[in-house]
């Protein structure tokens, strides 16, 4: 993987500005961090989210996209939201031990999981730490209904682990595909798999029985909205069933990263595309408020919902979002595994 010039913006908890002169930032290297928390589990209580719980086996995520609303969480650790986030990447190697734990005490129901609330739990780190695998090994040992949210084909390594957890809970994998076009998907997703690859890999889940969803996220006003209808096209094509979509967010540094890669990348259409995030967000280019942060608002937000709602009508989806979330199993599937039972049992 070639590396990346540094670029952080100023953290918010750091009194120190540290600028470069042009063209002499040094590269930045991949470093994995350890994490030793003792909890696995995070509680989600916003509004804007149709689940409960989600697993964040890695913080930071190596595929750097520009729009990603999780790198303000970065900060939180000392590091920057920029190439610290895509290169700074912390690990919970004891994440299946610890979910272990947390499904044996009297106070778990079985509740939906999600992988992963924050970065990409098949991130390119996964294929050699096997993070992600090990908890998914421990949900299917319990039971346990579990969503995936991913980018990466990475996802097909663990088809036979995901086929089992079918066969005896609720499982359902959200592919995540912003754009169809290659360039733009390049320019702001540079070290995620193709579009193409996503679709491919979304078929192949479809066709080994796995229940498959396409999520248009983030979608980008002025550049990636005029793409949902082939998008939905596409997904249904590949076996997706059901389909959402988020409007673009930019809390905190999200926004000097994302602004700065979209003029560097596309500078003709960037000043189009800003005022559009604008006219979706009530002239700002972020606005935190539950119920609107991941909607916008107003004419040209209510446009992007109308033109997503008509495609994913024609093309025959389900269509979920907060106010219409995944139902909980009707009946739950979650038990506590006996020692004589094995993994597969």
């Amino acid at each position: 993987m070639r590396k990346l010039p540094v670029q952080n913006p100023n953290s918010r908890f750091d009194a120190r500005d540290l600028e470069y002169d042009e063209g002499q930032a040094p590269d930045a290297d991949v470093h994995i961090l350890e994490d030793h928390t003792r909890a696995i589990l995070s509680k989600n209580t916003s509004p804007d989210i149709g689940f409960s719980y989600s697993i964040n086996p890695y913080r930071g995520c190596m595929h750097a996209c520009a729009y990603c609303y999780a790198r303000p969480t970065h900060e939180y650790l000392g590091f920057g939201a920029g190439t610290d986030f895509d290169r700074k990447i912390v690990v919970k190697r004891e994440a299946a031990a610890l979910l272990r734990e947390a499904f044996d005490k009297k106070s778990w129901k079985g509740e939906r999981v999600v992988f992963s609330g924050v970065t990409d739990c098949y991130q390119p780190i996964e294929s050699k730490l096997q993070l992600t695998r090990a908890c998914l090994e421990v949900c299917l040992a319990y039971r346990n209904p579990v969503g995936i949210i991913t980018k990466s084909a990475l996802i097909e390594r663990d088809i036979d682990v995901l086929t089992a957890l079918a066969r005896c809970t609720q499982l359902y994998v959200g592919i995540s595909v912003p754009f169809l076009d290659p360039e733009r998907a390049r320019a702001l997703e540079p070290y995620a798999p193709s579009p193409a690859v996503r679709l491919r890999t979304m078929r192949r889940l479809a066709d080994a029985g796995i229940e498959v969803g396409v999520s248009v996220a983030p979608v980008i006003p002025g550049l990636s909205d005029e793409e949902i209808p082939a998008i939905l096209a596409a997904a249904w094509d590949h076996g997706a069933k059901s389909a959402g979509f988020v409007l673009l967010r930019l809390p905190g540094a999200v926004k000097e990263v994302f602004e700065t890669r979209i003029k560097a990348a596309m500078p003709l259409r960037a000043e189009k595309i800003l005022r559009r995030i604008r006219e979706a967000h009530e002239g700002e280019l972020y606005r935190a408020e539950f119920g609107t942060r991941q909607r916008g608002s107003g004419t040209y937000a209510e446009h992007v919902a109308q033109l997503f709602e008509a495609s994913a009508k024609r093309c025959g989806f389900r269509t979920y979002s907060p106010e219409r979330p995944y139902e909980e199993p009707p009946e739950p599937s979650f038990r506590r595994p006996t020692p004589q039972l094995g993994l597969f049992g």
